[in-house]
């Protein structure tokens, strides 16, 4: 079973940005098909990759100064997996299904959202992903949203 599809409307037209959310849907999508046996290491595998993708996020909007609503909001969704992780655990595995459920909602409004203002904020300023650094020595924060 399948929670989600990668589409051509999660795309924001950053190779480092939609790849790694190509990877969160796999991940996703592993978790949704995993079994009862196997799905905490699906889970596992999932929370490992958005604990990276979060923090690569977060890098980047530290090197560019973008704003921190978008750092909290990564901080809120990872308390409330590591939470269902837990109680999967301890055996509540329809929490966990209600999760994979609710991920899809939650991942196309944060992508189509603060992900792509973003992704507009890094191709304005001339973020060099491979670098970290501002190509633009002129771009200021002018033009970053407000939370």
């Amino acid at each position: 079973m399948s929670a989600m599809e990668w589409s051509e409307s999660l795309e924001l037209g950053l190779e480092p940005m939609d790849e790694t959310h190509k990877e969160f849907v796999d991940c996703l999508n592993e978790m949704a098909g995993a079994d009862a046996q196997h799905f905490l290491v699906a889970f596992d595998r999932f929370i490992e990759h958005t604990e990276a993708h979060f923090e690569q996020e977060n890098r980047w909007m530290a090197a560019v100064g973008f704003p921190g609503c978008h750092k909290a909001e990564h901080d809120r969704v990872l308390t409330v997996i590591h939470d269902v992780r837990k109680r999967v655990e301890q055996g509540d595995a329809f929490l966990g299904k209600r999760l994979v459920e609710e991920l899809p909602g939650w991942f196309e409004n944060h992508a189509g959202g603060m992900d792509a203002a973003l992704a507009h904020y890094l191709d304005a300023v001339g973020f060099d992903f491979e670098t970290g650094k501002i190509n633009d020595p002129n771009a200021s924060n002018e033009s970053a949203c407000a939370c």
